[in-house]
């Protein structure tokens, strides 16, 4: 995908979203989180809705039992930082009203 250092483009997170979907769905589920904070720190309150919606279908997949089993494999996407785990609760407290 992108440096973890960089700052990607709104368009190249959705092209490599749209790639790890098919490959490494954890990727994904990362990559869609990192989305939904750019489109919320860009007020695009309706994207970023939408991709947190995402991020939380995608992490119905992956059990959450464990600190191991959600605990991020980045630091950060294409500029976001990422939080140390990621599961549902981590979302929905980090998105408060938009989910």
């Amino acid at each position: 995908m992108t440096s973890e250092t960089r700052v990607a483009s709104v368009e190249e997170l959705e092209t490599g979203f749209q790639r790890e979907l098919g490959t490494d769905r954890w990727a994904a589920a990362e990559t869609a989180y990192a989305l939904a904070v750019r489109h919320r720190d860009g007020g695009n309150w309706d994207q970023s809705r939408e991709w947190v919606q995402q991020c939380l279908r995608l992490l119905e997949g992956f059990p959450s039992e464990t600190v191991e089993q959600v605990a991020t494999k980045r630091l950060s996407v294409g500029g976001v930082q990422l939080p140390t785990y990621l599961h549902d609760g981590v979302v929905k407290n980090r998105f408060g009203d938009i989910v």
